[in-house]
């Protein structure tokens, strides 16, 4: 009996002690109260909360309903107009703009030097400024190629300059030297070359008759490799790419004036001369020269290097466009003039400047009535970039419809410089076209492009550049 009542005792302690597993656990974090909602709304509208968080979102929502227009303006979005001011002697003032246009920056050339010195901009807050490009400029040490070099930089892009100095010359980029946006490659685009950029400007070619004319080999190949490197890049990367054709493509033209759709009348061979009139250099053994010299005929395209070379560069943009998807931009440039120029590059506006300046006689082939057309370097420069910033393709004319013969362009060089000036007819170059002008309307409805500053106003600043350089040239000879 006894061990029965000390079990029943045990059995009767363990029970107390074991907890009841109905019991809920212990859980230090109290259950929310019904009325917590109300208590949250009421901790809203104390001390004006809810003011405070509403300015807020009004804040919020005005800054992302301007920032697309505030975006649209660049860090040099300068509406100044362009200021001429000329002495007596026609050397540029230092108050002359020179890239001015209505969305990009202005600069203008001092009287002593030929350095682009762009206008100052006001300060745009960060974040809502254009997105900055990292460019490639081929052939950017040239006459054209510094100027747009100059705009891009003055934009705010960092700008990669690839040249082999053949027509190029750094004094045209010298005033650039030290800027940390700024990077120079002495390099041939006829050679590959691996860089990461936004946009790839190529207008890396000999434009000039004498300077194309002087190796006519080198002239195709980098019209053909060097734009297939260039487009081989803009593939790689994703660059979009932009070709720097020329008018030439239209030949000698049989429509006037010239459109993007005419297909051109361009002689790819060239004049018919004897054997014995010739010098075939580094060639006469190949098995064409042999076969031709052994007619007695060998065929000379004195011009066909440039105009074919670019023919087909065109091609081959439209062919990694279509192929590829790579995104091209074509420009058909015509005569352009400017500061910067080579003094004797055989190119008309040059050699009247060069030629009144040192007191020559202008020398004109033919009869002189041979007619073109002349855009300031500026006006080029700003359809360029509106070309590459925009969504068409092209090709597009860029040039000035200003029309002028060439006895017309003498007699304003001798306004501009010297009246007394002379004229000097000699027998007409081959294949030099009888008339060129530009219609620019497609450039006009699709890019809102069109140049402002005509011959008589660009001329003259052109002029004070070439009286300092052969001022400086005379002098270098003088020591």
């Amino acid at each position: 009996m006894k061990q029965l009542h000390k079990q029943s005792s045990m059995n009767h302690r363990r029970d107390e002690e074991t907890p009841s597993t109905q019991t809920p656990p212990y859980s230090p974090k109290s259950l929310k109260h019904p009325k917590s909602i109300p208590r949250s709304i009421n901790y809203l509208f104390k001390e004006q909360r809810l003011l405070f968080i509403l300015i807020g979102i009004l804040i919020g929502s005005t800054f992302f309903i301007l920032q697309p227009s505030l975006s649209r303006l660049g860090p040099t979005d300068a509406h100044s107009p362009i200021r001429r001011s000329f002495s007596k002697d026609n050397t540029v003032s230092s108050g002359v703009s020179v890239f001015s246009d209505n969305h990009d920056s202005s600069a203008s050339f001092s009287s002593g030097t030929n350095r682009a010195v762009y206008g100052k901009v006001g300060r745009v807050p960060v974040g809502i400024g254009r997105r900055r490009m990292r460019v490639v400029v081929t052939g950017g040490a040239g006459f054209v190629g510094s100027h747009l070099v100059d705009k891009l930089i003055a934009r705010g892009d960092e700008v990669i300059v690839l040249d082999n100095f053949f027509t190029g010359r750094k004094d045209n980029l010298v005033h650039l030297f030290g800027n940390p946006m700024f990077e120079l490659i002495r390099h041939d685009v006829v050679e590959p070359i691996l860089l990461e950029v936004d946009q790839i400007y190529h207008l890396a070619c000999p434009a000039s008759p004498v300077h194309y004319k002087y190796n006519p080999v080198k002239t195709i190949k980098t019209n053909v490799m060097g734009t297939l490197n260039m487009l081989g890049l803009a593939k790689r990367v994703g660059a979009r790419f932009l070709l720097t054709s020329t008018s030439e493509v239209y030949g000698d033209p049989l429509q006037h004036p010239q459109k993007e759709t005419y297909w051109g009348n361009v002689n790819p061979i060239g004049k018919v001369a004897s054997a014995t009139t010739i010098i075939c250099f580094g060639c006469l053994f190949s098995y064409s020269c042999r076969l031709l010299l052994s007619f007695g005929l060998i065929w000379l395209g004195e011009r066909s290097c440039y105009d074919e070379g670019k023919r087909t560069a065109e091609t081959l943009a439209m062919d990694y466009h279509r192929g590829a998807g790579v995104e091209v931009r074509i420009a058909r440039i015509f005569n352009t003039y400017g500061p910067r120029m080579c003094l004797d590059d055989g190119r008309v506006v040059s050699n009247f400047v060069a030629q009144a300046i040192r007191k020559l006689p202008m020398t004109v082939y033919g009869d002189g009535k041979q007619t073109r057309s002349f855009q300031y370097v500026s006006d080029l420069v700003d359809g360029l970039v509106a070309l590459m910033d925009g969504e068409h393709i092209g090709p597009f004319n860029l040039g000035n419809p200003g029309e002028f013969t060439m006895l017309e362009l003498s007699e304003v060089v001798k306004e501009t410089i010297d009246p007394s000036a002379t004229v000097e007819f000699r027998p007409n170059t081959a294949d030099d076209p009888h008339m060129r002008k530009p219609d620019i309307s497609k450039a006009k409805e699709l890019l809102n492009w069109e140049p402002k500053i005509s011959l008589r106003e660009g001329l003259p600043l052109m002029v004070g550049d070439f009286r300092q350089r052969i001022l400086n040239e005379d002098e270098g000879k003088g020591a």
